[in-house]
């Protein structure tokens, strides 16, 4: 049963055949599965993932027909990875869970050290993420501060910086995710020209494909970066906007309040960020859930579905025009997972959300 399973998940189609109580289904990769009773009523749908069975019940009668889905949904879907292992495994791994993309520290994500060496198999990462269609974005280490001060800090914090673009381009990624600054002066005028000369001063002599991406704040500790407003006119005052386009992140918007918790909450965002020119310059997603309430300034994530926003606001947001016209943008989860265990099904659910 599994051959004709993937036969009809292979070329996309729909097939029916006559199935039993108790019978196991096996799938592969990005299937759904509808299965009908006598009268046509369904009585299992589920996403069926390689090696992964789905038992039918019992307690219905004995004919029963199969429907095999591919999903819906384009949308580049994948998560945090660990480079412990070398950056092509990274690769691999991300393509192993189901997933089109992936994020990763370009080095020690605790520190503003420079990495000294580009990793040995770059070149190799970048020519495997090509050839499978896998996108990749870096995350610079914790540390850095856009917003701080001239002196040693912001030295250390530029170099830092274009450190982990150059290994971003060596590995083909689209970019290295930033957050936007936190300024703890009294006069946040400063903090913005901050932000903008630390940019400049890491994008001067850049010569590589790889962006910078700002990502929006969750308001903890500071208002700063909470705002589309300041995110587009910090890009647009910078020296070279080209290299520069935004990172949204969906726990952060919904916790700073920039994504109203009301009904048609995202739809208002998303003519605001089109309105605004953000929308244009988008080129990453976290997906976060969040575990506190719109507008509570927490930082604090949450699995897909089982926070606060919840999956309706995801599924509206991933099916919006704004977001779906975004396919080939990498869209990463940041959440957690028990030890052991990996984002696979996580990934799967959110491709479930996104297919229309």
């Amino acid at each position: 049963m599994r051959e004709v399973l993937e036969e009809a998940i292979r070329w996309g189609g729909y097939m029916e055949m006559p199935l039993f109580p108790g019978d196991t289904l096996t799938g592969g990769f990005d299937s759904r599965c509808r299965v009908y009773d006598r009268e046509g009523e369904p009585c299992v749908r589920a996403g069926i993932r390689s090696n992964e069975e789905i038992h039918l019940p019992r307690s219905r009668s004995a004919a029963r027909f199969v429907s095999i889905e591919e999903v819906d949904c384009e949308m580049k879907v994948g998560c945090h990875i660990s480079t412990r292992k070398g950056m092509l495994e990274t690769a691999r791994t991300a393509l192993r869970l189901g997933g089109g993309s992936f994020q990763y520290f370009p080095k020690n994500p605790r520190s503003l050290a420079l990495k000294p060496r580009i990793p040995p198999d770059a070149a190799e990462c970048a020519h495997f993420c090509r050839a499978e269609g896998v996108v990749s974005i870096a995350h610079s280490p914790y540390p850095t501060n856009l917003a701080t001060e001239e002196g040693p800090l912001r030295q250390a914090t530029i170099g830092s910086l274009r450190n982990d673009l150059a290994i971003a381009d060596a590995c083909g990624s689209l970019g290295v995710v930033v957050h936007f600054g936190k300024y703890r002066g009294k006069d946040p005028l400063q903090g913005y020209k901050n932000i903008i000369q630390c940019l400049n001063d890491v994008l001067a002599g850049y010569t590589g494909k790889a962006l910078l991406l700002i990502e929006n704040k969750a308001g903890e500790g500071s208002a700063m970066g909470t705002t589309l407003e300041e995110l587009v006119q910090v890009r647009s005052l910078c020296a070279r906007p080209d290299l520069i386009g935004f990172c949204f992140d969906t726990c952060h918007a919904f916790a700073s309040g920039l994504w109203p918790a009301s009904p048609g909450g995202w739809k208002q965002l998303e003519e605001k960020a089109a309105r605004l020119g953000y929308l244009e310059h988008l080129r990453a997603l976290h997906l976060n859930d969040s575990m506190y309430p719109c507008g509570s300034g927490k930082d604090r994530h949450a699995n897909i579905g089982r926070g606060e926003i919840g999956p309706e606001r995801f599924r509206e947001m991933l099916t919006s025009p704004g977001i779906a016209g975004k396919a080939e943008s990498p869209a990463v989860l940041e959440t957690s997972i028990p030890r052991g265990d990996t984002h696979a099904a996580e990934i799967a659910f959110v491709k479930e959300l996104a297919a229309r």
